[in-house]
């Protein structure tokens, strides 16, 4: 009687931790922020939430900040909302429905829900109070004027405009050869900077009325990019670059194209050079992000230090001042109303763990005094401050919650953080108990420090089988909390799932990421050109496998776009140490897919082609012995569809085993909901079943 009633209690206790364990449909029913926007005057914001596929716009006002929902798209037809707006003084909404935004080809329409239709890109309007939105034009990439009344937009390389209300039919604004974009209207709304891309060359231009020729500044063989009006209408800042073109220079070696700030005077189109970067390869790296303070300085971002930092030169030329010193990465970038401010959010704090988290900070424009204005143990990033300047705006997450809207005083940006849409967490979420994943490091072969994220379920068996999760891009970084991307978040979730089924997951940050300096994001013989990067996805696995509570036989790996590529070469490169594996659209041929070879050949040609072998997955398919199963949607803008079919087609040849799922009409980023979780769950069940059977 006694060993039955323990039998029973046994029972009646698994039994009540087997009804708590959440569903793949409760792990990712989060709803996901994203386009938070204020605007220019007053205290009104707006913000795009998915909700399990249903995308809409929720608008609130200070003091009380109460969300509330505009638009009421409630079927998930995976039609993105993007380039949200408010019109200077609240008024109006704007924003774009369709497109793949995350994709190449972004104003293409896509229609993962496979409609019987045509679907289409549209720029709509509604009003800040409520009211039926009104289609303003089958276009992309809005900007409202700032008179606040019209909407200009392109389509097919031109600039055309509308009145926001839709109460007349959109023009073209002007014609100009070439693809026009980089839109930046002066301050009175009068003139319109831009640039027309031609090639290997673009030229800056200034548009003012349909009488005037375009005035082209400063027209040479080079490119330009992101024009930017001084507060007074009567300059215009910009970047420029080489133009393509000369003798073919090393593949292998490490790139210098250096570039520069200009500035030009509108009047009489005279143009003077402010600053160049260092001719070195962190000089090229990155550079953009410029703003025209209203204290005389001009702002930018740049890695010549070998940091993603801001700097600030005055705007007559001369020495750039570093404003956020330090071994951290800046991101979000985001100036005041006022123009004396500079706020991002930046991996960096006052915790040593702090270099795998963002938190907000801030800068004067003129003067090194960076301050963290979020310490502590979230994730908070694009931050924006309300047009009164009285309210910062951001989003918040925790390694337990997902990202919702937020908001601080400003600029005494004291307290506690208040949320703003907590309440939209489905209860079963809320209430869950996730893991906390550790932050970890160890190294490479080559002596190369691996960064990565251990979760680490509590109970069970002592031995646990093992994942290794490697995130694409590669220009990514894992956090430890739910991420600020889209694609991630989803992960991140996923990553929780399958801690929750007993896994100890571990997500590797390997070389080519970011959020470790320039020397890690741009390591040497990396990607199509030596995949050096891979020592890093090896190592996570035998580092897993020393642990005493990691079963060595039983390590699987999963990842997707560039992790799918990482994936699949360590299914067959290292079959022995990883027993199984989810290779979702990933890249496995860069074998003749290079421009390697010409009448005019790089001196290292012969070389580069030689690697490209070797770091492409189907020349390991031999060696290939652990189950994989492959994952792609067939409208894949990011990755060719045809990279798998073609890594399928070797295996068939050699009649190799393996599983496949196409999800038919879905691009890079399941943008069906329903098609996310069949995606979640299958890679969730293919690994329980060979890694935990």
């Amino acid at each position: 009687m006694k060993y039955l009633i323990l039998l029973l209690l046994w029972i009646c206790t698994n039994s009540l931790l087997w009804a708590q364990e959440l569903t793949m449909e409760q792990f990712t029913s989060y709803p996901f922020p994203s386009e938070l926007v204020s605007a220019a005057t007053g205290k009104r914001i707006a913000v795009a939430i998915n909700e399990q596929g249903r995308r809409n716009i929720y608008v609130a006002e200070g003091p009380k900040f109460e969300l509330r929902k505009l638009t009421a798209y409630d079927e998930d037809l995976g039609d993105e909302i993007t380039s949200l707006q408010l019109s200077p003084d609240g008024q109006w909404a704007v924003f774009v429905k369709g497109g793949d935004h995350g994709g190449s080809n972004s104003s293409t329409p896509r229609n993962p829900a496979s409609l019987p239709v045509a679907t289409k890109v549209q720029i709509w309007s509604v009003p800040f109070m409520g009211g039926e939105p009104k289609l303003l034009a089958d276009a992309d990439n809005p900007e409202i004027l700032p008179d606040g009344k019209r909407v200009s937009f392109s389509r097919q390389g031109q600039v055309w405009v509308c009145p926001i209300d839709g109460s007349g039919k959109a023009e073209q604004l002007f014609y100009a050869r070439g693809s026009i974009g980089s839109l930046d209207w002066s301050p009175d709304g009068r003139s319109l900077a831009f640039i027309s891309s031609r090639g290997g060359h673009s030229l800056l231009g200034v548009y003012r009325d349909k009488k005037t020729p375009i005035q082209w500044i400063s027209p040479t063989f080079a490119r330009y990019g992101s024009p930017k009006w001084s507060p007074d209408g009567k300059e215009i800042v910009f970047i420029k670059r080489e133009a393509g073109g000369g003798a073919p220079d090393s593949i292998l070696a490490p790139t210098i194209s250096p570039w520069s700030i200009w500035k030009a005077n509108v009047a009489d189109g005279h143009v003077k050079q402010l600053w160049s970067s260092p001719k070195t390869p962190e000089g090229s790296a990155s550079g953009g992000n410029l703003f025209w303070s209203s204290k005389g300085r001009i702002t930018f971002l740049s890695y010549h230090d070998g940091w993603q930092h801001l700097y600030s030169i005055p705007e007559g030329g001369g020495e750039a001042l570093l404003l956020t010193p330090g071994n951290f990465m800046v991101e979000h970038v985001k100036p005041s109303p006022d123009g004396n401010w500079l706020l991002a959010s930046a991996n960096t704090g006052p915790d040593a763990d702090d270099i795998d988290r963002r938190h907000l900070i801030r800068t004067a424009v003129d003067k090194a005094d960076m301050q963290v204005v979020t310490p502590g143990t979230g994730i908070e990033t694009y931050p924006t401050i309300t047009g009164d300047g009285k309210h910062l705006i951001f989003l918040s997450a925790t390694a337990t919650r997902p990202s919702v809207p937020a908001v601080l005083p400003w600029p005494n940006s004291k307290g506690d953080i208040r949320l703003l849409g907590e309440h939209l967490i489905p209860a079963s979420l809320a209430s869950a108990t996730l893991v906390v994943p550790k932050r970890v490091e160890f190294k490479a072969a080559d002596g190369v420090t691996v960064y990565a994220q251990l979760f680490e379920p509590k109970g069970g068996i002592s031995k646990k089988p093992a994942v290794v999760f490697i995130h694409g891009g590669p220009q990514r970084q894992m956090l430890l909390g739910w991420h600020y991307g889209d694609y991630y978040s989803n992960t991140y979730a996923l990553n929780q799932y399958l801690a929750s089924r007993g896994f100890i997951v571990l997500s590797v940050n390997y070389r080519l990421g970011i959020g470790y300096g320039f020397d890690f994001h741009r390591p040497p013989f990396a990607g199509r050109y030596g995949a050096s990067e891979y020592q890093d996805i090896k190592a996570a696995g035998e580092w897993l496998a020393a642990l005493p509570q990691v079963d060595h036989k039983r390590i699987g790996v999963y990842g997707g776009s560039y992790g799918g590529f990482l994936t699949a070469l360590a299914l067959g490169k290292d079959s022995d140490l990883f027993a199984a594996g989810v290779d979702i659209h990933g890249v496995h041929n860069y074998i003749g897919r290079t421009p390697l070879v010409s009448a005019e050949p790089a001196p290292d040609a012969a070389k580069a082609i030689e690697l490209a072998i070797t770091s492409s997955p189907v020349s390991y398919v031999d060696s290939w012995t652990s189950p994989v199963l492959f994952i792609h949607g067939d409208d894949d803008a990011n990755v060719d569809f045809g990279q798998t079919t073609d890594l399928i087609r070797r295996f068939e040849q050699k009649g190799k085993p393996f599983e496949a799922i196409v999800v038919p009409d879905d691009t890079h980023h399941w943008m069906l909901y329903k098609n996310q979780v069949l995606v979640d769950q299958a890679i969730a069940d293919f690994l329980q079943k060979h890694l935990k059977p």
